[in-house]
């Protein structure tokens, strides 16, 4: 019986280090937006008409994103942070960086370009993914002093039919999230792709989906409650995972 206690005791202390280190992690999030083009493949629409509708509602002054991913936010840094085995630099200590506000990213979007995203406040439009690797390794670069990895993480929306007969149906909102973790070299750790259909429906009249903001902003927002719902119940899985970092 002694020596199985003695045996246990040295198994603890042997995985113990391995726990504090990973709590010991820092990482720091350089990207955080959603996309203002809302998503319309699914309708199997494709003419002038749609992607007028979808231009005007971008342009829109009262479709404002902005408290959705305010939304969004908050619920990242203020109850997701604290689930994650590594610590995540205060957003300060990264977006006041004057290297990272010099930095220059590849597939860099001019202002047009930028009228399709709302950014949160302080931080960079920075791409990652597919043929990306130029700015992986870049931002991470420039906190690899600080941080043991970096982050990207980004929302965006689509309409998808639903019920109906002839050029009448039903549509739903699904919400999207890409959460991209590297290490401090710019490999991929691990990225988590989430999707969520809103409870809230819009309609389909003449083929057409009524793109105004005030039926298309509370699917969103009803999306994204969804959708948050679907990344608690998965935050386990992205745990597990971190400890490649």
């Amino acid at each position: 019986m002694k020596h199985l206690k003695h045996f246990l005791t040295i198994i603890l202390f042997l995985s113990l280090p391995t726990r504090v280190f990973s709590q010991d992690k820092k990482v720091a999030v350089v990207s955080f937006y959603t996309d203002k083009i809302i998503g319309y493949k699914d309708l199997g629409i494709g003419n002038e008409e749609i992607l007028s509708r979808i231009l005007n509602l971008r342009d829109n002054p009262k479709f404002n994103l902005n408290p959705i991913l305010e939304k969004y936010h908050n619920a990242f840094f203020n109850d997701y942070a604290s689930k994650f085995p590594f610590k995540l630099l205060p957003e300060e200590t990264v977006i006041s960086n004057q290297q990272y506000q010099q930095f220059v990213p590849k597939y860099e979007k001019s202002e047009e370009d930028l009228k399709n995203y709302n950014v949160y406040k302080g931080y960079k439009y920075i791409y990652e993914g597919f043929n990306g690797k130029t700015n992986e390794v870049g931002i991470a670069n420039i906190f690899k002093d600080q941080a043991d990895g970096v982050l990207f993480t980004e929302i965006h929306f689509a309409l998808e039919k639903g019920f109906g007969i002839g050029g009448t149906a039903s549509v739903k909102m699904r919400a999207f999230a890409r959460i991209a973790l590297y290490d401090k070299s710019g490999n991929k750790v691990w990225v988590i792709n989430e999707s969520a259909n809103s409870k809230k429906t819009g309609v389909m009249v003449g083929g057409m989906p009524i793109m105004s903001p005030d039926k298309i902003l509370p699917m969103c927002e009803s999306a994204l409650t969804e959708l948050m719902k679907d990344l608690d119940d998965n935050l386990p899985k992205i745990i597990k995972k971190s400890t490649k970092l």
